[in-house]
């Protein structure tokens, strides 16, 4: 087993998860297959949050049958998929050598070397009793300017459409100390932003020290030499009034956040578990942007959870309207086995969600392509990625705000040397999803 390939299904979490598991096997002395070649290893690491990472796990899989016999492929499956399914998924997929759950990640090496000594499946999802963070795996970072930065895993909440506090256990906080030291090292490494991870960053603290300390994390991890810092997720009942000050008078903290609403009928929100109100929600977006009128604010929405009215989709498109969101996440709901919302009797057949969700996605284009209109002919700092998959004479990066800008090279000018650092650019058009701007010099 000389070479690897690690395949991310899921959301950030599972991303710094792949940079782990991508570490551990350099660690090991493997190397990362070349792009367009089929690794000896080929790790999948999984959410199952949505339907979809489902099938494509098995389109995937099925998809390296053949190769797997012919070359002796070992393929592992983990993250939530893993810790979910188990020993079953050994059943619907006969082709794969490991599953290893969100808990043991740490022990993915000794796993395949177990599998391969074997030749036989092994399968470990079992959560080990000293509740091991792993932290301290060592990680291959996608960019060098870029890390995750978890500070903390599980969740509390149990949403009724959520699986992640059944797959991810409860909430656990990392110690507020190793965080801070961690964002040190990464400084020092030269590493411009980090993301701070958790499913609720908001409560982060509160398992540890009686009371979230997220306000004062970000302070302390904005103090430690980084130029930029990120967070996600917010659950919007944990957002205090000392996190919206926080953010608004620490100038490494971007003005950009995640608030999922889910739904905006008050009768809905009660049904998913979700501990606040149309009115309350409102009233949080309206501080926030009395705090700081330049946020970019996104979210996520279900269309369609059981029981979902005309009337309540009409109040979702409302608070839509009055949020002002500079993009969303929208998904029609689908049931997810162990949750309460999937033994729901009343759900909403499709030929009744697909006008609303279309509905839903319209509306947020517009409020999208409004908020991105005013950026136009002023100064952005914008973090340049690279070039862009389209055109490598055009750099593409973010703004503190996380919108997308496309910054076209002048005649002459040389591109290396730019990804990974901050520049100035002058915003000069604006569309729905992206800017287009000139580098100023």
């Amino acid at each position: 087993m000389s070479t690897f390939e690690v395949r991310t299904l899921g959301c950030q979490m599972n991303k710094h998860d792949s940079e782990r598991i991508a570490g551990m096997l350099l660690a090991r002395g493997m190397t990362a297959a070349p792009e367009g070649e089929i690794a000896d290893v080929v790790v999948f690491n999984t959410c199952c949050v949505r339907e979809n990472a489902d099938e494509r796990l098995y389109g995937q899989v099925s998809s390296l049958s053949a190769i797997r016999r012919e070359r002796g492929t070992v393929i592992a499956v983990g993250g939530c998929i893993g810790q979910r399914d188990g020993e079953t998924l050994l059943r619907t997929l006969p082709q794969v050598d490991v599953v290893f759950g969100t808990h043991n990640l740490a022990r993915l090496p000794a796993m395949l070397d177990a599998a391969a000594e074997s030749q036989a499946p092994v399968v470990e999802v079992e959560d080990p009793a000293d509740g091991d963070f792993t932290s301290e795996l060592p990680s291959q970072r996608e960019h060098p300017w870029h890390a995750w930065v978890p500070i903390a895993v599980g969740c509390n909440n149990f949403c009724t459409y959520c699986i992640v506090p059944y797959v991810r256990g409860r909430e656990r906080s990392r110690a507020f100390e190793d965080v801070v030291d961690e964002v040190r090292r990464l400084a020092a490494d030269g590493v411009v932003e980090v993301t701070l991870l958790g499913q609720n960053v908001n409560s982060y603290g509160r398992d540890l020290y009686g009371s979230p300390r997220f306000a004062e994390l970000l302070r302390a991890v904005a103090a430690a030499g980084v130029e930029r810092v990120r967070f996600t997720t917010s659950h919007p009942k944990d957002l205090s009034d000392e996190t919206i000050r926080a953010m608004a008078d620490t100038p490494q903290v971007c003005r950009h956040l995640h608030l999922p609403v889910q739904s905006g009928s008050d009768r809905v929100l009660k049904a998913m578990n979700r501990h606040y109100t149309q009115e309350s929600y409102l009233a949080l977006v309206e501080r926030l942007y009395d705090a700081m009128p330049d946020l970019a604010l996104t979210t996520d929405v279900i269309v369609g959870f059981p029981g979902e009215t005309e009337t309540d989709f009409e109040q979702t498109m409302r608070t839509v309207e009055a949020a002002r969101y500079d993009a969303a996440f929208t998904f029609i709901y689908s049931p997810r086995e162990g949750t309460p919302a999937a033994a729901m009797t009343d759900q909403v057949p499709r030929d009744e969600t697909q006008p609303r969700f279309d509905r839903l996605v319209s509306a947020v284009q517009a409020s999208a392509l409004a908020k991105n209109l005013p950026l136009v002919g002023t100064v952005q700092r914008v973090l340049l990625e690279g070039p862009s998959k389209r055109d490598e004479r055009v750099l593409t990066g973010r703004t503190g705000g996380n919108k997308v800008v496309h910054v076209p090279l002048p005649e002459g000018a040389a591109a290396p040397g730019l990804a990974g650092t901050l520049v100035d650019v002058r915003i000069d058009d604006a569309q729905t999803w992206f800017c287009m701007g000139t580098l100023i010099r």
